[in-house]
């Protein structure tokens, strides 16, 4: 426990860093409600914008493998805050925690089939970035990622401190956007009745800009399970959705509806059919102009 209150402190250290004075570049550009809501949608794909947001995210997924005959059904709800902090002239840090509700099938070793449904709390996840501030071009960044057994039931979590690099790149175009953010976890502690963790996810976006602030492309995310058996190692969705951005009153809000369908998948259990649906709210960033 006491290393993990340490990796945490750690990830918060920026956050009490004394931040940079904005620049006359920075003075000149627009503010939130002065920016339209084509540009705040494009920034929002970039893991390294100057821009808050509160993201709400519900994933329903339709589960199959030889562990079940027919379909399984599980959910889960992230609430995904995204909190950049200027250190320097032109560079950022940047925090998303993510806070998981967790509904799945309840499978026990002695049954292929399930016995029930349940809902909890899963495992907390920190994603930590930092990067040069580039709103064009090629953005790139580096930094840490972590898990914490904070999950309600052995189902919702893997019961494991986990730690491990994270990367991104992007490339801030118009109207196209595409990137890939990679975040890497080894389990290092937890309960030692369960199995250890090494795990790679891959969230891969492409992205196309339309008039009216709408947008067409996929953000999926692939997930390598290293310590799985061959057959169940490796989840590769691909996907196809929309995206609209509004304003309520002075609040942008970034909408999303995303159908995803895993072409690769686990031979035992793993996702089939994933529809992502999200709501952003975009507030100013209290550490700078935006």
């Amino acid at each position: 426990m006491r290393r993990a209150l340490l990796v945490a402190a750690s990830l918060c250290l920026p956050a009490a860093l004394p931040t940079s004075p904005a620049s006359a570049e920075e003075a000149d550009e627009p503010t939130l409600a002065e920016m339209s809501l084509e540009e705040v949608s494009r920034k929002l794909e970039n893991p390294l914008t100057k821009l808050w947001s509160l993201t709400l995210q519900e994933n329903f997924s339709i589960n199959q493998g030889d562990r079940i005959d027919g379909n399984a059904y599980s959910n889960n709800l992230f609430f995904q805050p995204f909190l950049p902090i200027p250190i320097a002239e032109r560079w950022m840090f940047t925090l998303r925690p993510v806070f998981p509700i967790v509904t799945n099938n309840i499978l026990t070793p002695e049954a292929d089939d399930p016995v029930g449904r349940s809902t909890g709390f899963g495992d907390i996840q920190i994603l930590a970035l930092m990067g040069p501030d580039r709103g064009d071009g090629w953005v790139g960044g580096l930094g840490l990622t972590t898990r914490f057994p904070s999950a309600t039931k052995l189902s919702f979590g893997q019961g494991k401190y986990q730690m491990g690099p994270a990367g991104m790149l992007f490339y801030m175009g118009k109207p196209w956007v595409g990137g890939l953010l990679v975040q890497h976890w080894e389990s290092y502690a937890g309960d030692e009745n369960r199995n250890d963790v090494s795990r790679t996810d891959v969230q891969y976006v492409i992205r196309r800009s339309l008039p009216r602030a709408w947008s067409i492309g996929m953000g999926p995310t692939m997930t390598i399970d290293w310590k799985a058996t061959s057959g169940n190692k490796v989840t590769f969705p691909i996907g196809l959705g929309f995206t609209k951005t509004v304003r309520i009153g002075r609040m942008p809000m970034k909408l999303r509806v995303e159908p995803q369908y895993s072409v690769v998948r686990p031979d035992d259990f793993g996702t089939t059919w994933n529809i992502r649906f999200q709501m952003t709210p975009v507030v100013p960033n209290p550490l700078g102009r935006r």
